[in-house]
């Protein structure tokens, strides 16, 4: 008989503690979006950007280096493409896109 008494008691305990309305739930989801846009989403658009800059920057003799390791000096750009002379009577050609970092002139 103590065992459904005490059980009953939690029940009712239960349903007379006060309930929270939400609003602090609320403001933490706010707060965990808010941390989210300045650590993750913010410097990616930031990165994006200048990646973008980049490419529309590139002319003729600017010395770069792909994304895949390779270096070398633009001779002719396209609208979506970019020649580069990598060594003596070699060249190839790659995507815009592909060109991750301009190096200094005279770095080759």
């Amino acid at each position: 008989m103590s065992l459904i008494s005490s059980a009953h008691a939690a029940d009712v305990a239960a349903a007379a503690a006060p309930h929270q309305n939400g609003f602090g739930s609320f403001i933490f989801i706010i707060g965990f979006f808010i941390i989210f846009y300045f650590m993750m989403v913010r410097p990616q658009m930031k990165r994006a950007k200048q990646h973008k800059n980049l490419m529309s920057n590139l002319n003729v003799d600017d010395e770069v280096v792909t994304n895949g390791g390779i270096a070398g000096k633009i001779t002719d750009v396209q609208d979506d493409f970019i020649t580069l002379k990598i060594a003596e009577n070699t060249t190839i050609k790659v995507q815009k896109p592909a060109v991750s970092q301009t190096l200094p002139k005279g770095t080759l």
